[in-house]
């Protein structure tokens, strides 16, 4: 994995922790970690929770700024 590719890993699980935080307090379920939105549940053997979990970090990480893409370019922040 890239430097590149680190940092929409982040970026991108930062925001699904933020808002499955407030998704699950919202609705009183489980809660998961900072770490296991970045990397998945630990010793897990399920390809999904060793690679998925950063696929979907690294495409909601493109969507989010791609929305603020076109909010600058729209509004010409």
């Amino acid at each position: 994995m890239g430097f590149e590719e680190l940092i929409l890993n982040f970026f991108g699980g930062t925001i699904r922790w933020f808002f499955g935080s407030i998704y699950c307090l919202l609705l009183n379920k489980k809660k998961y970690t900072f770490w296991e939105y970045i990397n998945g549940p630990k010793k897990s053997k399920d390809y999904y929770d060793q690679m998925g979990h950063a696929s979907n970090n690294i495409i909601i990480a493109f969507i989010v700024m791609f929305i603020f893409c076109i909010i600058i370019y729209f509004f010409n922040l």
